[in-house]
């Protein structure tokens, strides 16, 4: 069987021009038996985009602007905002729920789902939730945490694993829930670590870092495939 095509989304283009993601995400596909394509911010043909393609990673990386979710104060702690990469991602998330695209959606991935469908975000996570559980280690750093996944959820079946331990490396979460979503892991403090739709059936969306320990942590391995067991059918 020939090989699917997956996509990643990159970051936002930085100060020298340059377009780029971590190798890692990459690498994650290529275990699963996938072929990586990198999908650049401000492409607006994303359902032709998509038609060539046979599934996707929604990346981390960088904040969403808060006016996208209704919100015109700005914390000071927001960073790397670029609305090429959040229109780009905004409507590549509204198209794969409605054609029911095979997706793993990954930390800012989460994010990006959740906004489209209307939900909402905290700007700040230590603002609302303190530091008892670090979810990104100063000064932008990754940080291990357990997450409890519900055991009732495509997620643990999947994983095979109600208890995992996460590479975490964000500080920003899903604070409302969009009506069409719903949570199925958090972490000891109570932030959303992963959710599911109730109408698409091959979304796996984690607000973690799976392509972090994937080399070594199989059940972050499995995430990356299912998303190409997926893509294959």
């Amino acid at each position: 069987m020939t090989a699917p095509l997956i996509g990643i989304t990159t970051y936002a283009k930085n100060e020298n021009d340059e377009v780029t993601l971590p190798a890692c995400y990459i690498e994650s596909v290529r275990r699963a038996g996938g072929i990586p394509v990198l999908v650049a911010p401000g492409e607006s043909e994303v359902e032709q985009l998509l038609s060539r393609l046979d599934g996707l990673v929604l990346a981390g990386g960088g904040d969403i602007d808060p006016k996208c979710y209704g919100c015109d104060e700005v914390h000071e702690t927001v960073y790397m905002l670029d609305e090429h990469r959040d229109r780009t991602e905004l409507n590549l998330a509204r198209f794969i729920i409605e054609q029911q695209f095979p997706t793993l959606a990954i930390c800012r991935g989460v994010q990006i789902i959740n906004v489209a469908l209307g939900g909402t975000l905290h700007q700040h996570l230590p603002d609302r939730f303190g530091d008892d559980v670090l979810h990104r280690a100063p000064p932008r750093e990754p940080t291990p945490h357990v997450v409890a996944v519900e055991s009732v959820s495509m997620l643990a079946g999947v994983m095979r694993e109600t208890t995992v331990q996460t590479m975490s490396w964000h500080h920003q979460a899903i604070q409302d829930l969009a009506e069409e979503l719903r949570v199925v892991a958090q972490a000891p403090d109570g932030v959303v670590e992963a959710i599911e739709h109730s109408s698409h059936p091959t979304l796996l969306a984690v607000q973690w870092h799976p392509e972090l320990t994937s080399h070594e942590d199989q059940s972050q391995q499995r995430l990356f495939d299912e998303l190409v067991k997926n893509a294959k059918k």
